[in-house]
């Protein structure tokens, strides 16, 4: 059985995802949701969709071991960034080097580092003209979006798009490649 550990910070969307992807395999098990906010729409679904689901706070993300003692009380063999904002501390990577993903919505290295997420990347791509969006999948290390990719898809951009029908296409190109590459990563395909 492979665990998976979830951290979110917004609605759930993709944790929600991940989990119908998932439901029906025997292999796969999503171990808990970790959130740094309180009163994230994500509790709400992970109370809907029956999934473990643990509040923390700044202090004990970043000055305490707290958050790595409930990750290894879990051992997870993959930690799973969907939509979570917080820069990962130095202490969780060292004690997962190359098992914690994240998704972002652009193609890195464009658009990607601190503030870029969420809207602010799709307002930057409008802003640029590109004719090209996407997300991509990657390692997370010591720095913002820096980790190695492992997989970017994309999707075309008329010039009549606006920041919000970007990020519609970029939320279906998420739904569609994220739980597949996770079952890649985790079986090591």
């Amino acid at each position: 059985m492979k665990r998976i550990v979830l951290f979110a910070s917004g609605s759930g969307s993709n944790v929600e995802n991940i989990e119908h992807y998932f439901r029906d395999n025997p292999e796969v098990s999503i171990s808990c949701v970790l959130s740094n906010k309180k009163d994230a729409k994500v509790f709400e679904r992970c109370n809907r969709l029956n999934l473990n689901a643990i509040y923390f706070n700044r202090h004990s993300f970043y000055n305490s071991d707290c958050v790595l003692n409930i990750l290894k009380s879990f051992n997870p063999d993959l930690i799973v960034l969907a939509g979570f904002l917080w820069k990962i501390p130095d202490n969780l990577i060292a004690n997962y080097p190359n098992k914690i993903i994240n998704i972002h919505p652009a193609l890195l290295p464009k658009y990607g580092g601190k503030g870029m997420y969420g809207m602010y990347v799709h307002e930057a791509v409008k802003n640029n003209n590109e004719v090209e969006t996407g997300i991509t999948i990657h390692y997370v290390n010591e720095n913002y979006d820096e980790g190695a990719i492992i997989k970017q898809a994309k999707v075309a951009l008329s010039p009549n798009d606006t920041p919000e029908m970007i990020a519609e296409k970029v939320h279906h190109l998420e739904y569609e490649h994220f739980p597949k590459v996770i079952e890649q990563v985790l079986m090591g395909t």
